[in-house]
């Protein structure tokens, strides 16, 4: 394997980890919003993860 291969590799298992356990992808995101909504601001890293954290536990009921 080339080098370029295994840290291609390598970020793809570090997203999949992140995703699994909650954790937002920034990166991602801000290349998405460049890509496909260039109209919008670019929000700070940590209004992102308030949004995302907001996002992820609205109205969800625990149990404990």
């Amino acid at each position: 394997m080339n080098v370029h291969r295994i840290a291609s590799t390598w970020r793809a298992l570090i997203a999949a980890a992140r995703r699994i356990v909650g954790i937002p992808d920034y990166d991602a995101y801000v290349a998405h919003l460049k890509a496909r909504h260039p109209e919008r601001a670019i929000p700070k890293p940590d209004a992102f993860f308030a949004e995302r954290q907001e996002a992820r536990y609205r109205g969800a009921g625990r149990c404990c």
